[in-house]
């Protein structure tokens, strides 16, 4: 089995183009969902983050993400514990999905802070999807209602796409989704001859 990393800056469509390869029939995991998932229905996590970011961080006993973007995205401090709670929670459940899913020779692995967190160490194989920052800042405008403010301080609060390419076998432009598909089609033919995967 061979890990594919996918990653991006906010924006860039990085779960757009995991999609592509779950149509595929691929199994894929999406980090910043399944990060979601866990920070509503994980106890144990739900208790570090009310112990650190209050009690009024949920409501009717669902996190208020965007009262906790604002908190996070404005101190580096609060990001790092933050995520020093729930990366280690992600890291055991797509241990899990590995276990899941072995008899598969692809998995694909999307998280946007692939590098940050060090979970790219576990990959084989890292595609960086790229856009330019102004359309960037439009989709996730249009996406989470924000605004420019806002999504600048999440994009600061990543690392660079220069920085992420050096770390990364493939880079891919996402501008135009009809070229794109086209890029990912011929992707997904070198990876399986760079492993030796015929299925």
């Amino acid at each position: 089995m061979k890990i594919i990393g996918i990653t991006g800056g906010i924006g860039s469509g990085k779960s757009k183009v995991l999609n592509f390869f779950s149509n595929k029939d691929i199994p894929c995991y999406n980090s910043d969902y399944q990060s979601k998932n866990l920070v509503n229905s994980d106890s144990k996590i739900k208790k570090e983050i009310i112990k650190h970011f209050g009690d009024k961080i949920y409501c009717s006993g669902e996190l208020d993400s965007k009262a906790l973007s604002k908190l996070v995205f404005s101190n580096s401090e609060y990001l790092k514990k933050l995520n020093s709670i729930v990366h280690p929670a992600v890291n055991n459940d797509f241990n899990k999905f590995i276990k899941n899913n072995n008899n598969s020779s692809l998995i694909f692995k999307e998280s946007a802070i692939l590098f940050e967190s060090e979970s790219y160490l576990l990959c084989d194989y890292i595609v960086l999807i790229t856009a330019p920052v102004k359309i960037r800042v439009k989709r996730v405008i249009k996406r989470d209602l924000i605004n420019v403010e806002q999504v600048n301080s999440k994009i600061s609060s990543q690392w660079s796409d220069e920085k992420k390419s050096k770390l990364s076998n493939k880079i891919i432009s996402n501008i135009q989704w009809n070229k794109t598909v086209l890029l990912l089609e011929n992707l997904l033919i070198e990876i399986k001859n760079k492993f030796n995967i015929t299925d």
